[in-house]
């Protein structure tokens, strides 16, 4: 099931993207059911049995229940998550592009709720910030609560799966050891359109990923090339903090990043970034500047 978060006629839903007869629809679940919530993170709180009642409301719905998309805002799918946790360095290739080693544990840095932005909606470079870069990842969102999880357990916690794009201000990242700056302007992370469901994606390790801006694939990879896999993630990081439903986790972005190219593929004014990942979706953004 793909979840969304939209607005229509003023109002903040939750729904769900479905093509029936050949037509993409937009479906309100708690108009079509009211005993489904009206928001993700109510839905993700309640757990299977509401994902059930959810799959069984949309497989009866009908084609005149849905709205066209074109009459509603998508909008990021967990609008203001409690916690988004990044991944740094998460694929070879990319360590060995900006110059560093392996890590033997997971590089986490966090960004911020204000940083949250959905499907098409414009990335904003500020004024201040001379060197934007991309990176297209692989989101992981939580759906259970959970501390200390077993690595063979980590993937029953997750709700679904999106694609996020962890952007960048180099030159802010790099002015100190910490990069928490440089990742955490306004709109600097994009994520969605939809929440694709867990049992969706049979293997979360065998998908493809790509970063494109206009006709150029800048970045290419796979997630079976993480160094460590999205159930490691999950263990590693709940050893020392719980995770919530609704908590995201940027899981590190393949190499061919703007930095590391010559000269440097900086983002530029009227570009749109695509990012695919396989059985996930398409993210798209355009890029502008503040005045």
């Amino acid at each position: 099931m793909n979840l969304i978060t939209f607005i229509h006629e003023g109002s903040q839903r939750l729904g769900a993207l479905a093509t029936l007869d050949g037509h993409q629809r937009v479906y309100d679940l708690n108009r079509l059911e009211p005993r489904l919530p009206d928001n993700i993170l109510a839905f993700l709180e309640a757990g299977k049995t509401v994902l059930t009642l959810a799959r069984q409301t949309l497989a009866t719905a009908t084609p005149a229940q849905g709205i066209d998309p074109t009459e509603v805002q998508i909008k990021a799918p967990i609008p203001q998550p409690g916690k988004i946790i990044c991944i740094g360095q998460n694929y070879l290739a990319h360590a060995q592009e900006s110059n560093a080693s392996v890590s033997p544990f997971p590089i986490i840095f966090a960004k911020f709720s204000n940083t949250v932005i959905g499907h098409r909606d414009p990335i904003v470079i500020p004024s201040s910030v001379q060197e934007p870069d991309y990176e297209g990842e692989l989101a992981v969102v939580i759906g259970r609560r959970g501390r200390n999880i077993p690595e063979a357990e980590a993937l029953d916690y997750v709700a679904g799966y999106m694609p996020l794009n962890d952007v960048s201000a180099r030159d802010l990242q790099m002015r100190t050891s910490q990069w928490v700056l440089g990742k955490t302007p306004d709109t600097f992370c994009p994520m969605g359109p939809a929440l694709v469901t867990a049992d969706e994606i049979p293997d979360v390790q065998n998908l493809r990923i790509r970063t494109i801006i206009g006709n150029e694939v800048l970045q290419e990879g796979h997630t079976s090339l993480m160094i460590f896999s999205v159930a490691h993630l999950i263990a590693d990081m709940s050893q020392v903090m719980t995770l919530e439903p609704g908590d995201v986790i940027a899981t590190g972005t393949p190499a061919g990043i703007g930095a590391a190219r010559t000269p440097p593929r900086w983002l530029r004014p009227g570009d749109v970034v695509r990012v695919e990942i396989e059985k996930v979706g398409m993210l798209e953004n355009p890029v502008v500047f503040e005045p």
